[in-house]
């Protein structure tokens, strides 16, 4: 193989920073605080002159936190320039910054984009880092003596906007799928059917997937929850695991109540040697994709997640090796849909040996708003130089299985090959065994017709029950029209959702109409 050229992008540091809320040494950081501490630590994770690679850093990429995501004012303030805040504290000011838009693919879809950046010779080292104080920010937003987080550092920046527009329009606000849980109970849910399991054998086989997932966070220092837990504890509904929308108990969704920061250092060979980087501390990233899905309604399956199994694929043909050649995975993991989703799209099992993340996974160690992932490839960094080889794979999710971005690290050299499979293939030597198709937004044919108001005849594909301290209180439904096979959201009504606790709902028909912005599904009278 001939030697990467000195553009070649690398992983040189990473780094990670908690500040746990009932901890003796607990400390009140901001968001900004946490991603500053994990930069700081990337940045001595690479071992090298630390003035040097300091003044090395042109581009600094902000990871953008939940409290610049929404339109509701943050209750403990936020920065005007994030980036710029966090480069501030650590004591660096490139010439360029970023703030990259929402979704949970985000850092993995930085590192992949400023990669491209550095082996075009646009850019020398970018630090890509974010945090999150959700749990602090919840503690003191009812309290006195609440912390200010505001901070008014200025200089250019690169504002890519939240992005929400893809994710979220007028339709599914009205129907309550801001809320992740009931979004990803209905991808769940269609999976069970499809499955032909009933709610409590899917319960369990949730069980069964994640607990493998607290046997890691139980090891992990950082983890929100060092507990290791049986398939029966996850799946049984209990007073301490209650039902929040079904088929999920508490246990088995993101735990967002998190303070936890993560970064990502990337400097070209070149940068690195001049900085006095050891090789040893260098991770490349083989395999990459971006893929972006249909919306939800639209999807011609809605128990699949096409996205993110055509982007895993599409990576592993680029970096040139198969499934089994693996060594350490990270699925993104904020409920059992999107990783259900590749391993379906796969044919992987939930008891690989291998397990399915690093970290622990979202409900275990964590979920930091955007930020996931950054832990994630940070800790198969880590594994990588530990292992001293291998193949680290790591899935980052976005939206409701809308954007899935796909990365495949290695400490072995290999020149950088962009976008182009072939080339990956001829410079590892070897045919790659899994295929996929390129990156792409999927086939406008594919999709299918939704209907913004809905009215009449109609059956039942999928739905949710939330319940509250006095058991089921609403459910949400997408649905198909008997008149032309639109899709529609509604709320059942609440006979509907009473009698979803002791009948199956799916393929059911059901009355539609709209009140107002709402659609409401009643039974067949």
């Amino acid at each position: 193989m001939n030697p990467a050229p000195g553009t070649t992008p690398v992983i040189v540091g990473v780094g990670q920073a908690s500040d746990p809320l009932d901890s003796a040494g607990y400390r009140c950081w901001s968001s900004v605080d946490l991603a500053a501490a994990a930069g700081r630590a990337a940045i001595e994770d690479a071992a090298g002159s630390p003035g040097r690679v300091s003044a090395a850093i042109d581009v600094l990429a902000g990871v953008r936190p939940f409290e610049l995501s929404g339109p509701v004012e943050p209750p403990l303030g936020g920065a005007s320039n994030y980036p710029r805040a966090v480069g501030r504290r650590i004591g660096i000011d490139p010439p360029r910054a970023v703030l990259e838009m929402v979704g949970g693919q985000s850092p993995q879809h930085l590192v992949t984009e400023f990669s491209g950046r550095i082996a075009r010779g646009d850019c020398d080292a970018v630090l890509i880092t974010g945090g999150e104080a959700l749990s602090t920010e919840a503690h003191f937003a009812t309290r006195d003596g609440r912390p200010d987080f505001f901070d008014h550092t200025g200089g250019p920046l690169e504002d890519r906007g939240t992005g929400w527009d893809y994710y979220l329009d007028d339709n599914l606000l009205t129907h309550e799928l801001f809320s992740a849980p009931a979004a990803y109970a209905l991808v769940d849910t269609a999976r069970r059917a499809a499955l032909g399991m009933d709610p409590a054998a899917y319960r369990r086989a949730i069980g069964e997937l994640f607990a493998p997932f607290t046997e890691v966070a139980a090891g992990n220092p950082l983890a929100a929850v060092r507990r290791a837990f049986t398939a029966e504890d996850l799946a049984t509904v209990t007073a301490d695991n209650r039902m929040v929308w079904s088929p999920y108990p508490r246990r088995t969704i993101a735990r967002e109540k998190v303070n936890l920061g993560a970064a990502v250092l990337l400097m070209s060979q070149d940068a690195a040697r001049a900085a006095g980087v050891p090789r040893e501390r260098w991770v490349y990233l083989y395999g990459h994709a971006d893929v972006t899905d249909l919306p939800l309604l639209e999807r011609p399956r809605l128990d699949r997640g096409t996205a993110a199994v055509d982007a895993v694929s599409t990576a592993l043909d680029m970096a040139g090796i198969g499934v089994d050649d693996v060594t350490t995975f990270d699925l993104y993991s904020c409920f059992a849909a999107p990783v259900f989703a590749v391993l379906d799209g796969l044919g992987l099992r939930v008891d690989d040996p291998r397990r399915f993340t690093v970290t622990g996974g979202l409900p275990f160690f964590g979920g930091p708003g955007n930020g996931y992932s950054t832990h994630a490839i940070a800790e198969t960094v880590s594994a990588l130089r530990a292992a001293g080889g291998g193949y680290g794979l790591v899935g980052a999710n976005g939206g409701i299985l809308d954007k899935y971005s796909v990365g495949v690290y290695s400490p072995d050299p290999r020149p950088w090959c962009g976008g182009d499979p072939a080339r990956a293939r001829a410079l590892t030597g070897s045919a790659a065994r899994v295929s996929g198709p390129a990156a792409r937004v999927p086939d406008p044919a594919s999709r299918r017709s939704v209907a913004r108001h809905a009215e009449g005849p109609a059956r039942i594909e999928s739905y949710t029950v939330h319940h509250g301290s006095g058991g089921p209180d609403r459910g949400i439904m997408i649905g198909s029209l008997h008149a032309d096979g639109s899709r529609f959201l509604a709320f059942l009504s609440e006979d509907l959702t009473e009698l979803s606790v002791r009948e199956e709902l799916i393929g059911m028909d059901v009355v539609v109409r709209a009140d107002g912005p709402r659609n409401v599904a009643r039974p067949v009278v």
